[in-house]
């Protein structure tokens, strides 16, 4: 009984010795984050004025509880069932086609890897389709976009990853996939400055 307390006694000393990080640094960014956000607990301090007129709704992933920009009533074509009356294959079929969704260009992923099925369920217009065939919410999209991109989704849900709205204060908001990059076409392109900055070529040269 002596020796297995004292083997406790002697592993916990190493844990505390052996972390060499000081006082103010952390292992991860999400340590870094959960431990700072703890500052704004029973606080007045509120992101509902940052929020202001962006009309949200409450999720729940995991420990992780916040609100997001809802998305259904920003969507120009929504419901897309008021166009969609049909079965995609039925309206394919039909004596007229009617072409729509014709300017929209895939450049997500290889062709043989993706293509417009492989978000949208042909059936269920309303709604978008899981890897495994099941219906996710327009205004949950972010659930489609975690099955291949993980591990940015688990950074997102800690705030590590995308645009927070009102800091770390209560109610915690956070903008959505879908609000910063185009689902079709996901990669960000690269942007010059607003304001070109002449004296500094000039200087350069």
């Amino acid at each position: 009984m002596k020796v297995a307390r004292l083997t406790y006694v002697l592993v916990l000393l190493c844990c505390v010795f052996s972390c060499k990080h000081k006082e103010g640094e952390y292992h991860s960014l999400n340590e870094k984050i959960e431990t700072e956000s703890k500052k704004y607990h029973g606080t007045d301090i509120s992101s509902e004025t940052y929020i202001g007129d962006i009309q949200t709704i409450e999720i729940k992933e995991g420990t992780h509880t916040f609100l997001i920009p809802e998305r259904k009533s920003q969507i120009k074509s929504y419901a897309c069932i008021e166009c969609h009356s049909k079965p995609l294959n039925a309206m394919q079929n039909g004596s007229e086609i009617q072409k729509a969704h014709w300017d929209i260009k895939l450049n997500h992923a290889n062709e043989n890897t993706m293509n417009c099925a492989s978000c949208h369920d042909g059936n269920d217009m309303n709604n978008l389709n899981s890897l495994t065939g099941n219906a996710i919410d327009f205004n949950k999209s972010f659930q489609l976009c975690a099955q291949c991109h993980s591990s940015q989704f688990e950074d997102w849900k800690g705030g590590a990853h995308g645009k927070n709205i009102g800091g770390w204060s209560q109610p915690r908001a956070a903008m959505t996939c879908v609000n910063c990059h185009n689902p079709h076409e996901p990669q960000i392109a690269s942007k010059w400055p607003v304001q070109f900055n002449t004296q500094k070529v000039k200087e350069r040269e």
